[in-house]
């Protein structure tokens, strides 16, 4: 493993992205320009088309399908009672009705109640702020999703407005900022953290404790292991730990951190780790312009295929499936200190059919690879640049519309320090390292048989044919997916 995320490591990336005299100012940014200025060190092309683009609301909506959360959008068939939107706020003058939307599919819920009481941190001594918002989304003839009404607290209240794209200027803006910064939270710790990091470590300990090198199970998954361990041990001291950067950046904090990650882990299910299962269950299967979930379905069936014809290849029957001790050890060692014995979680205890085992295996793999790319290589794209995903806020949101300037905003966003450090950690998070293994690559040949050796180039052969597909698709884009492209995507959480 290349990357190191030790202190030294986040100072090399200071100095790199010229950061090193920002990192410890507790200075405000006078405008937005001066922002432009530190951002200018280090840039993608996507980063730079979100420097352009934050402030609309298209590309507002648009982040929900292809940005670094994909997870959270669902289909509205039914407004929450705590979400008190009516005809006339979202469309005046009659040109429409929410209820006429729900049933032509077009609305859509992006719901942070996990964020619900969570206890803000307190950045040098000072208190910071986390909401809880709801976003109703509408998608428009010309296949955009548009947000049209945000409240920024789950419970209704003269002091809670809802707001709308007819709103002031800031008032609007803020609303917007305020999300994308309970975002932040959401997917740094239940999307990225819990469900790819920690997940994996709880297969790849399983995998250890449980499987002699000589089991095919263990040669299959062994390389979607790769340094998975030794990363979360650097994350755990390094990043999350009581000193690391995360409490000194985040609005969610260290105690935050840990309630977000409990009710996290209590509202996890085995069909939202099966991206055709989460895609069905959350009503998007035809919401336009979801590049996540179109390569992510095809990546998925890729996986299955070649698990399947593996797994097929040593276990002629569900009866051998039933009877390998070892095999049953494993899952139930991931269900009791994976998943906490929970059974509402979905999650097998023991595998009795074939079937059942090649589901769970591909989901293993799709989430150390396909999944944590997804929602771990795009963080720099779309959080270099501070306003778009701020991981704190100074001040907390308006009580009542009309109050809001661009004064008021930059003091609410993160300070330099703040946006500093954010900066060279999604750096480093998301930048390629040099020992990178591509999806389908096994440089360590742990099989030997004629059939299984044969399985493995058929796998390479149909990812490089969706590779290719990704990338004749993305030629056509504004803003390319390739996050689910098989060459871009590690074979194990290794970053």
């Amino acid at each position: 493993m290349t990357v190191v995320l030790s202190g030294a490591g986040t100072e090399e990336k200071f100095v790199e992205l010229q950061l090193k005299r920002l990192s410890n100012s507790k200075k405000n940014w006078p405008d937005i320009d001066a922002i432009k200025g530190v951002f200018c060190c280090k840039r993608t092309d996507i980063s730079d088309y979100v420097q352009e683009h934050w402030k609309e609301d298209a590309f507002f909506g648009y982040q929900y399908l292809n940005g670094t959360n994909p997870m959270l959008i669902r289909r509205c068939s039914a407004l929450p009672d705590n979400f008190p939107v009516t005809d006339d706020m979202v469309f005046p003058r009659g040109q429409g009705s929410l209820r006429n939307e729900m049933k032509k599919g077009n609305i859509f819920l992006c719901d942070y109640k996990l964020l619900d009481g969570v206890k803000a941190n307190t950045i040098n001594e000072k208190q910071q702020y986390l909401m809880a918002p709801l976003v109703l989304l509408h998608k428009t003839p010309d296949d955009k999703l548009m947000p049209i009404a945000i409240q920024l607290k789950q419970t209704p209240a003269d002091d809670n407005p809802i707001f709308f794209p007819t709103d002031s200027e800031y008032d609007w803006l803020m609303a917007k900022i305020f999300v994308r910064s309970a975002d932040f939270s959401e997917h740094q710790l239940n999307v990225h953290l819990l469900r790819t990091h920690l997940l994996a470590e709880v297969f790849a300990v399983s995998l250890l404790r449980n499987m002699p090198m000589v089991h095919p199970l263990y040669k299959l998954l062994i390389p979607h292991t790769r340094d998975t361990l030794e990363i979360n041990f650097f994350a755990r001291h390094f990043l999350i730990s009581k000193n690391g950067i995360y409490p000194k950046i985040a609005a969610s904090g260290r105690e935050g951190m840990m309630t977000i990650l409990k009710r996290s882990l209590s509202s996890m299910t085995y069909s939202s780790l099966c991206i055709p299962d989460d895609i069905a269950e959350r009503g998007v299967e035809a919401l336009p312009n979801f590049y996540y979930r179109d390569d992510g379905l095809k990546l998925w069936d890729i996986i299955q295929r070649f698990v399947q014809g593996v797994l097929s290849y040593y276990y002629k029957n569900d009866t051998e499936v039933q009877t390998d001790s070892e095999l049953q050890k494993w899952i139930s060692d991931i269900f009791e200190h994976g998943f906490l014995s929970q059974a509402g979680t979905g999650i097998p205890k023991s595998f009795t059919t074939l079937s059942e085992l090649v589901k769970f295996v591909t989901m293993v793999i799709f989430t150390c690879s396909g999944q944590h790319s997804a929602v771990n290589t795009g963080q720099y794209d779309y959080g270099g640049w501070m306003p778009n995903t701020p991981s704190t806020m100074q001040l907390p949101p308006p009580t009542t519309k009309g109050t809001t300037s661009e004064a008021r905003m930059l003091q609410t966003l993160p300070n330099k320090g703040t946006t500093a450090k954010t900066m060279a950690a999604l750096w480093l998070l998301s930048k390629e390292p040099s020992d990178f293994v591509p999806l389908g690559q096994y440089p360590e040949d742990h099989f030997s048989e004629r059939i299984p050796c044969g399985l493995i180039k058929v796998f390479k052969g149909e990812l490089e044919v969706l590779s290719a597909v990704i990338n004749i698709r993305n030629q056509n884009l504004d803003v390319p997916y390739t996050y689910m492209d098989p060459m871009k995507v590690e074979n194990s959480v290794a970053l």
